[in-house]
């Protein structure tokens, strides 16, 4: 067998193993959009759900997931890109800072659920801040936190080294050094932390079922410290718990999320290309 031969056949192997992952995707979305579409309109994007959400919209549910990955993202991206600096230009490299990046990898592979029984006791019930947005954005910002850190620290530590050696033999500080010199071409990167973590944050259910999200709340908050409806629970509750919902209903709440999601990601992405064409290295 000539290599040539063996090329062919590995790139068969891999474009397979390709469609293997793309495919049911694609047909699971295809599902999504035929059964979902005709239940979307402007109404059913605009008013609040009524007769116990059997009728009416999925407003409240819309911008309350909003409300809630906002306020994590607010939450773990300036905490996560400063712990991150920390820990690629301060810390040294010890037994100490090596535990401290394994915990942060680790962290990141725990079970939602978890962070949803650390949210409800420690924000909810020790702070007080009762079942609110306040306790839901904390609580999701915790849980995108670890993939935020290891992203930008990752994309801090691809910048040269010898950015930094040209900066502080000019005379700039260290800090100066970073702000000027390594952040800018970092940026990229850790948009694309905040990225993954705003997909985690706006689809995940344990976590705000035990900290924010209504039942059923046919009305607005107004105040971080209101409960509020968000899209991937009052999907659960409307597959799950009420009887008699549409099919189409169901479907349209699932594509209105994935949208949702779709959009806030492709904000991100516009924004990291920008930032990406004013780099040059």
């Amino acid at each position: 067998m000539n290599v040539y031969l063996k090329q062919k056949i590995a790139f068969s192997v891999l474009f397979l193993c390709t469609l293997l992952v793309i495919v049911p995707v694609l047909v699971i979305l295809a599902i999504i959009f035929v059964k979902g579409m005709s239940a979307i309109d402007i109404s059913f994007l605009t008013e609040v759900p009524i007769k116990g959400m059997k009728e009416g919209g999925i407003f409240p549910a819309i911008l309350g997931t909003l409300y809630l990955v906002l306020g994590a993202v607010l939450f773990a991206v300036p905490l996560g890109v400063l712990s991150a600096i920390y820990l690629v230009e301060y810390s040294r490299e010890n037994f100490l800072s090596r535990l401290v990046k394994l915990a942060i990898v680790n962290l990141a592979g725990v079970p939602s659920v978890v962070y949803g029984l650390f949210g409800l006791g420690i924000f909810v019930l020790y702070f007080e801040f009762g079942a609110s947005i306040l306790s839901g954005s904390l609580t999701l910002g915790i849980m995108i936190l670890p993939v935020i850190i290891t992203a930008s620290r990752e994309a801090l530590e691809s910048v040269p080294k010898s950015f930094r050696i040209v900066s502080l033999s000019l005379g700039a500080s260290k800090w100066q050094t970073i702000r000027h010199s390594v952040l800018p071409h970092a940026l990229p990167g850790i948009l694309t932390g905040t990225i993954l973590g705003l997909g985690r944050a706006a689809g995940e259910t344990a976590p705000i079922l035990f900290t924010v999200a209504a039942f059923y709340l046919p009305k607005l908050p107004t105040s971080i410290f209101d409960q509020t409806m968000a899209l991937p629970y009052h999907l659960y509750v409307i597959s799950t718990q009420v009887p008699g919902i549409p099919e189409n209903v169901r479907y349209g709440t699932a594509l209105v999320l994935l949208l949702l999601v779709l959009l806030l990601n492709l904000a991100a992405i516009i924004l990291r290309y920008q930032f990406r064409k004013r780099k040059r290295w």
